[in-house]
């Protein structure tokens, strides 16, 4: 593998890629350390202390891991990648109930474009609510629960203030974006994907070292085993596949024999990818989000989903709601993304079938019986990935430290996959050796 790196930098053009992409990444870190103006920077970070030492924060966390820990630093990128993770999830869902959307996606590359022009407007927009919200979470000390108030993070809560925290942050979601694209366009691997990738993986080394600082030398390698472990099974589980094997027949045209071709329909075992965990998560955190910033922490139904959902998430209740929500999304999402009727009737149209299926609706049948059937082993390991972090809290009390969570996990070994196919495909163009002897 060091060799076929070594390679690829000795090859001007591919060279000129990984810089490139490497450099972005630079950049994109550097602007999760500029704090946003008006914030009192020494404030937020005893406030971090303070939260950290009564146990963190489980509400943001999502947020706050795609933001590679900005959100909590209050700075220019706090909203990270998730307002357009959000937007594109969000345009993905309508494509499927909005004719005019799923016209434009069957139109191919300029379709393409005009959908992923609404997901940047979409961005911006939910930028803005998301930005409105943190700023007036961090003005009445929401943000880091009891550990500060209000007036220590932000000292002056004018209006202009809280205008021009709003205004840098979105500001910082549009740049991440059109930096996003610029790595799709001019580096290695999905922009987006590169720059979640960053935002996971530069908190790894502080987490572990956290955990080294607060239980020792054992835990810390505990962890690591199963940080190793649990790699392992993601990459295991990431390129399982099944395929089904789809025979081409023979079109004589003129005085020519067109198909007779046969190939396969890989159907991955966790279709769905880290979807359903992003679904569930945020899903969970709304009732809690409501009750922070409706003040009714005080009132029955407030406390019992304080208790419940918002601090004691290792707590049974909140294991099987978050279980059974991501195994649900699983399935759902896995329903909108692949239609069998319309890869039956695109196989029919071109001539191919499955051999022993007849074309048509039995091979719509056939597929989607396939299709829930490996879906039931992809979202219970989603589940029990997920569930690790939460386990971890009650076994070392390191939620808030766990490197290897369910969602940090399955984003990391994914975009690390794909960004190492690609160079090995570039590679491969080449002929050089490859990755893989």
């Amino acid at each position: 593998m060091l060799t076929a790196f070594a390679r690829a930098f000795k090859t001007p053009d591919l060279r000129k890629k990984l810089l490139f992409t490497l450099g972005i990444m630079v950049v994109f870190r550097m602007g999760a350390h500029i704090p946003v103006p008006g914030v009192n920077y020494a404030g937020v970070q005893q406030c971090l202390t303070n939260m950290n030492k009564g146990g963190g924060n489980q509400l943001l966390g999502l947020v706050n891991l795609f933001s590679g820990g900005a959100l909590l630093q209050i700075t220019v990128f706090a909203l990270g990648i998730m307002p357009y993770i959000t937007s594109s999830i969000i345009l993905q869902l309508l494509t499927v109930v909005i004719p005019r959307l799923d016209a434009l996606k069957k139109e191919g590359q300029a379709g393409q474009a005009k959908i992923t022009q609404y997901t940047r407007y979409l961005t911006i927009a939910l930028a803005i609510l998301q930005a409105t919200a943190i700023s007036a979470t961090a003005q009445n000390g929401a943000l880091f629960g009891s550990a500060c108030s209000g007036s220590t993070v932000v000292p002056n809560q004018s209006v202009f203030t809280v205008a021009t925290m709003v205004i840098t942050m979105t500001a910082g979601t549009t740049v991440i974006m059109w930096l996003g694209e610029l790595v799709t366009d001019r580096g290695i691997g999905n922009g987006m994907s590169i720059l979640i990738f960053t935002s996971v993986a530069a908190q790894f080394p502080s987490q572990l070292w956290s955990i080294k600082a607060s239980k020792g030398w054992l835990t810390f390698f505990i962890v690591i085993a199963m940080g190793l472990c649990m790699v392992g099974l993601v990459v295991f589980v990431e390129q399982a596949q099944r395929r089904i094997p789809v025979q081409y027949a023979k079109r004589m045209i003129g005085r020519r024999a067109y198909g007779g071709t046969s190939t396969y329909i890989p159907l991955k075992v966790n279709q769905a990818g880290v979807i359903p965990v992003i679904f569930a998560s945020s899903l969970l955190y709304i009732p809690a989000l409501v009750v922070q910033l409706s003040g009714s922490t005080s009132k029955g139904w407030g406390q019992w989903i304080e208790q419940n959902l918002a601090k004691n998430s290792d707590s049974a209740l909140y294991m099987i709601l978050y279980f059974v929500l991501i195994v649900f999304f699983a399935f759902f999402y896995v329903a909108i993304s692949f239609n069998p009727e319309e890869v039956a009737d695109n196989m029919k149209k071109y001539g191919g079938f499955i051999p022993g299926i007849r074309a048509g609706r039995p091979t719509a049948e056939y597929l989607n019986y396939v299709l829930t059937r490996i879906t039931w082993p992809g979202s219970l390991y989603l589940g029990i990935i997920a569930l690790v972090p939460l386990i971890a809290l009650g076994l070392f009390s390191a939620s808030q430290n766990f490197p290897f969570g369910g969602t940090s996990i399955l984003i990391v070994v994914g975009v690390g996959l794909e960004t190492v196919k690609q160079i090995e495909s570039q590679l491969q163009q080449r002929n050089y050796e490859g990755f893989l002897r």
